[in-house]
This record gives structure tokens, sequence and C-alpha cells, in this order.
């Protein structure tokens, strides 16, 4: 583990480096800080935490969307993030878990410091989300995210791609947004499972523009043809900028529509060679 972040920390340092001097000629479009869902280190985390933790902050990653690993409790995983520089304005919570308690994920959110929780998973049958499962999450949501901004805390819904399912006029997705109540649920948009999904990420922005809050960066592989499972192979997941999903365009309009925190997720399992890469794409748009 201390071998490959080494070798991360050079490979991040070239790429960042050649990024760089070629950044100087234009402003950078990309102006927040870098951030990473944990899920991208879901191999390494379990092996050691603190040698991930270390990858992490190499790569000069500064805010994290995740919770605490297997044997760390919320306070001692954040202790390990500050001595590092990395903040958790976002962690995540099981739909069930979320219904059933909230004021545990807001509890769990204090600890970590964080300011949202998001949900990422809407219970249905596999490729048949349907109006049903849309209007028992709309009910819980708002019942839910009402608890939680009375606690200070923001509830999102990070899309998957079912929700796209052709409804009415529009899709489910639109369902969803059109009825929760703005003042308790607000949404996460990770751009992959939009585009996966057959949704049209700059089209929901300039639609919904501020109730996004959060933001998922990832990159479809070119000429994958997506669904409505939400899932895709893992090799499907590349290097952003190498895909086809339109990042540059999407990245404008989210920070006009007020997004302030962005992950990458990585879900491929070559995380520890595309990472890098992701980040010098990143910092190397210009507007």
């Amino acid at each position: 583990m201390k071998k490959l972040v080494f070798s991360l920390y050079l490979a991040t340092t070239i790429a960042l480096g050649i990024t760089d001097s070629v950044a100087q000629k234009g402003k950078p479009l990309y102006t927040f800080p870098v951030g990473v869902q944990a899920y991208t280190y879901r191999a390494s985390f379990p092996k050691d935490v603190i040698a991930t933790l270390d990858t992490i902050k190499a790569l000069g990653i500064t805010e994290m969307e995740g919770g605490a690993p297997k044997g760390f409790t919320e306070a001692e995983f954040k202790k390990l993030c500050d001595e590092r520089g990395i903040k958790i304005p976002a962690t995540g919570m099981g739909y069930e878990q979320i219904v059933k308690e909230p004021m545990e994920a807001v509890q769990k959110a204090k600890a970590l410091g964080a300011s949202f929780v998001m949900v990422a998973w809407i219970p249905h049958q596999k490729g048949n989300f349907s109006l049903e499962n849309a209007k028992k999450a709309v009910e819980d949501f708002n019942r839910v995210g009402k608890t939680l901004k009375e606690n200070g805390i923001t509830f999102c819904y990070h899309n998957h791609g079912y929700e796209f399912q052709p409804y009415q006029d529009g899709t489910l997705y639109d369902y969803i947004v059109k009825n929760t109540n703005p003042e308790y649920v607000s949404f996460e948009m990770d751009i992959l499972w939009t585009q996966h999904g057959g949704g049209d990420p700059v089209a929901l922005l300039k639609k919904y523009g501020s109730r996004y809050k959060l933001m998922h960066l990832k990159d479809l592989k070119k000429g994958i043809k997506g669904d409505l499972t939400g899932g895709t192979p893992p090799e499907n997941d590349v290097t952003l900028g190498d895909g086809q999903v339109n990042i540059p365009e999407i990245l404008r309009l989210a920070k006009k529509a007020g997004v302030k925190h962005y992950f990458i997720e990585d879900e491929s399992n070559k995380e520890y060679e595309q990472m890098p890469k992701s980040i010098a794409y990143l910092k190397g748009l210009k507007q």
C-alpha cells in the first residue's frame, strides 16, 4: 500500500505539473476543492484506512463524501481526516435506515462535520422503477428532509439512472423533483448515471438548477448505450474527459446553479491509474 501511495504521488505530481503549464493560457473552469466519493477506494479502505487517506491526501484531494469505515467511530475517522486536511461535507445513508431513524443520520453527519446527507438508491424491482416507488419516495423524502433541516442538515437524493422511466410528458425523475418540497429535499446529480439512464445532465441543470447542491463527477465509456437498471460493468467507468459525458458544459451550469461540492467517483477497478488523470483533466479545463 505504501508503494502505491508513493507511486501515485509521483504520477499525480507529473500529471498536475503538465496541466499547470497548460492552464496558464486561460482561466480555470473548475475552481472548487477537489473532492472524492469514498466508494472510489472501496477496495483499499478495508485493508488500510491510514494508507488510503494518505493516498487521498497525496492527490491533493481536500473534500470527501463518505462515512466512517468499519472499526472506526465517526469522531475517530473525522480526526484522521482533519489531520490530513480532508473535510467531509457530505455523507450517505441507506433508504430504509434513514426512513426509520432520521435522527441517526443527523447525529452521524454532525459527528463527521457534514452538512449534507444523501440517499443513493430507492428500493424497487430491478429495471422496473414504478410510479408507486416514486410516490413512496416523495412522501418519505419530504418527511425525512424536514427532520434533517430542522436539525441543520440538508437532505439530498442521488439519482442512479433508473428514475428516467418515462412518465406523462417527462420521467419519474421529473415527478420526484416536482413533488418534493424544495425546502426539505435537494439533489445530488451523478452525471454518469444520469447519462446512462437516458437523462441529459445539461438539460436537467438548466431545468432544475438550484435544486442541485452536490455532484458526482464520473464519465461513461464512449459507445455504451445505457438502460434503466441503474448498473453498468466497472470497465464502463472511464477517466474524466475520456467518455461521452459533456463535463465542461455540466461544470459551467453546475457552478451557475450553485453546486458547491463535487466528488469524483471512480467505480472502475483502475482507480489508482484513473484518479490522477481525472484530477489533471479537471484542473486543465479552461473557461
